[in-house]
């Protein structure tokens, strides 16, 4: 029904309108969701139930957060690092409008292909930032779209303070390794090699680990977050990066 209501609204009125009223027109959709059986950590509205996607993934009909959304606001906030200079990747509509009021941090947030509400349009490989800039970043389901990955790598060093920290995630495949051909190039073939038409590569944990440390990371853990959707949380395997103190 969701994914009816959504298509419907897309159709009948435009999508500027639409995304400067979202939080209105879902709360007139999320009536019917009201409850006590979940509440979701970003909005805070109690919850009968989750929406449940085509893709099995689970909506949060009030702020429109999706189960790995939320989990990565709970990493945030429970590591405590939603503090000082704040650069974030690509950002979710329910993050961004989360972080863009919080007066306890710096926020800035970019996506290069302006499909997602941003204030800027950093290129990952090349960020217009000075060294140094920025005590968090905030780059999560990015790497598997960049082409030339070990040069992001190489700019989220170089703009990250000393005793800054990154977070990484990305999908993982079993094994070691990073799986990439640059001959695929047609959505249908990435869609295939990659999970995804817009993916250009597949890490396992210890590949991506292996790339950043090429880039210039040296102390990097790995935290696995959750093994089902509890609460509507994605499970997660996240890279914690830190810049060393000069």
């Amino acid at each position: 029904m969701y994914t009816a209501v959504k298509k419907l609204a897309y159709t009948l009125i435009p999508k500027r309108f639409l995304l400067k009223n979202e939080l209105f027109f879902r709360s007139l959709f999320a009536q019917r969701y009201k409850g006590k059986n979940h509440t979701c950590p970003i909005c805070e509205h109690s919850l009968k139930t989750f929406i449940t996607l085509d893709d099995g993934d689970l909506l949060c009909p009030f702020c429109g957060s999706r189960s790995r959304t939320r989990r990565l606001y709970g990493i945030l906030t429970t590591e405590g690092l939603l503090q000082g200079k704040v650069l974030h990747f690509s950002p979710s509509r329910s993050l961004y409008r989360k972080f863009s009021k919080n007066s306890t941090i710096a926020y800035s947030s970019t996506d290069y292909e302006d499909e997602f509400i941003a204030e800027y349009s950093y290129d990952i490989t090349n960020i217009d930032c000075a060294d140094n800039s920025f005590n968090v970043i905030i780059c999560y389901h990015i790497l598997e779209h960049i082409e030339n990955d070990l040069k992001a790598m190489e700019e989220l060093y170089r703009v990250l303070q000393p005793g800054g920290t990154c977070l990484v995630q990305t999908p993982f495949k079993e094994g070691t390794g990073v799986y990439e051909d640059d001959s695929i190039t047609s959505e249908t073939g990435r869609l295939e090699a990659f999970g995804q038409e817009d993916h250009v590569r597949i890490y396992s944990v210890d590949g991506l680990k292996n790339r950043l440390l090429a880039s210039g990371f040296t102390d990097i853990s790995v935290k696995n977050y959750g093994e089902e959707h509890h609460e509507g949380l994605a499970p997660e395997t996240v890279l914690f990066l830190k810049k060393p103190l000069s």
